[in-house]
């Protein structure tokens, strides 16, 4: 199989630190959507700055160093955060250009791309009391490849911190119990310690925290975020020395691994479904508003077991799925840059085999905006970008008749029912489903 130990492939773009270079390549940043692009996904009305935090997680329990007497070894957990921020840039401030690898087909060595940015490095904030939206990659990936998101709502008036998890390599299952421990510890931590640092600089308001996850990232997301891993399943059992139990349904850890008081969480592509990772009833736990965006076509993580049935399973929250028909699993990243486009290997990390990746990232954009504005900042217009007329997309219609323009955006009323906030023929191939939470 192209990817060694297929079952723990997350969509994983093996990357190094992003590093920031001075000057901008002319290149689009993925960040900033083309014409086509539905309402919600165009750039607001803040600059972008951009800067890297090191946080400390004091004695953390090593799954990967048992010790000879018994027990594993306890190591400080040192992670480093990049922060995307509304700021105030000058004219002429030189953007970022991150940099980072991804392993070409073996035994090539990795391959080194580059993502043009619109932030400005350290750039003096603009604003206070913004939400924060933690984000968490998936397995080997990196911050840098999730741009076209963090970026976005940055400038959109969202402090978005992403974890760099540095995971270990994904060819070597050894290394995987350690993902499955951390992912969930790292994102509860990052959420819990990042707000008093950066409310006490009046950046945040700490009662307005969401959570983003895209594959692994999502399996991350939706535990911190309350969803209970269930005991007797195989991620529990694949984690040595029963390290993962007690923060597993029942255990006494449990809320070190979970984010109190969150506004919302977003799934793209959770994996954790095909593994039964929270059981029948672990989602039921799970209360926050909740958006998962999947493609059908996902093979990767599968798309029955997971994200459509996590939309059933996950009665405790007011809940939507939006479906991308005939997508995969590569859904949660930039575009491919053109240092990865000469080899199919290195091109299928970042790329659908059908669907143009500029323009899921689009529509991704303009829904988890829609999401986090309603939620997190408590904007009730956003709901009818949400709630949206017909559930399958291409039933939508828009007569001939009336004063719009070719490139309008869809109102959604006057017997209009393409989704609004898309084009009169750019509204294709999509599902939406919603769910309100049970009674408690």
């Amino acid at each position: 199989m192209k990817r060694i130990a297929a079952v723990l492939r997350c969509a994983a773009l093996l990357v190094g630190a992003p590093l920031l270079l001075e000057a901008a390549p002319a290149a689009v940043p993925p960040s900033q959507s083309g014409v086509d692009a539905p309402e919600l996904a165009r750039l607001g009305a803040f600059d972008v700055g951009y800067k890297t935090l090191r946080l400390v997680q004091p004695g953390q329990v090593n799954p990967l160093m048992p010790l000879a007497a018994g027990g594993f070894a306890r190591q400080d957990r040192v992670l480093v955060v990049d922060l995307w921020y509304p700021a105030h840039i000058a004219g002429g401030a030189a953007r970022v250009t991150y940099t980072a690898t991804v392993p070409s087909e073996p035994p090539v060595v990795p391959v080194a791309f580059s993502v043009a940015g619109i932030a400005v490095a350290d750039a003096p904030a603009q604003g206070t009391n913004h939400p924060l939206v933690v984000v968490s990659h998936g397995y080997r990936n990196a911050t840098v490849a999730m741009s076209w998101l963090t970026e976005n709502l940055a400038s959109k008036g969202y402090v978005v911190a992403a974890i760099r998890h540095e995971d270990f390599p994904i060819s070597d299952a050894t290394y995987f119990s350690q993902v499955l421990l951390r992912r969930p510890l790292d994102i509860a931590f990052v959420a819990r310690t990042l707000p008093p640092m950066l409310a006490s600089e009046h950046l945040i308001d700490a009662a307005l925290v969401a959570l983003v996850g895209y594959s692994m990232g999502g399996y991350g997301a939706l535990t911190a975020a309350g969803a209970t891993l269930d005991p007797s399943a195989s991620p529990a059992k694949l984690v040595p020395g029963g390290l993962l139990l007690p923060y597993a349904r029942g255990g006494a850890s449990i809320d070190a691994a979970t984010v109190k008081g969150l506004r919302a969480v977003v799934a793209i592509a959770p994996w954790g479904g095909a593994q039964a990772a929270w059981g029948a009833d672990g989602l039921r736990a799970l209360h926050a508003p909740l958006l998962l965006i999947s493609g059908d076509q996902d093979h990767t993580v599968n798309y029955g077991s997971g994200a459509r049935a996590f939309f059933d399973e996950a009665t405790g929250a007011d809940r939507y799925l939006l479906t991308l028909e005939g997508c995969g699993h590569a859904i949660g990243l930039n575009p491919a840059p053109d240092e990865m486009r000469s080899k199919l290997w290195d091109q299928d990390w970042f790329e659908d085999p059908v669907w143009r990746k500029s323009r899921i990232n689009a529509i991704s954009a303009h829904f988890i905006t829609a999401f986090l504005d309603r939620y997190v900042k408590g904007d009730e217009t956003r709901a009818a970008f949400l709630d949206v007329p017909v559930v399958e997309s291409n039933d939508g219609v828009w007569p001939a008749s009336g004063p719009h323009s070719f490139d309008s955006y869809s109102p959604a009323t006057g017997g209009i029912t393409i989704w609004k906030g898309f084009q009169r023929n750019y509204a294709s191939a999509m599902r939406m489903m919603h769910a309100g939470a049970a009674p408690q």
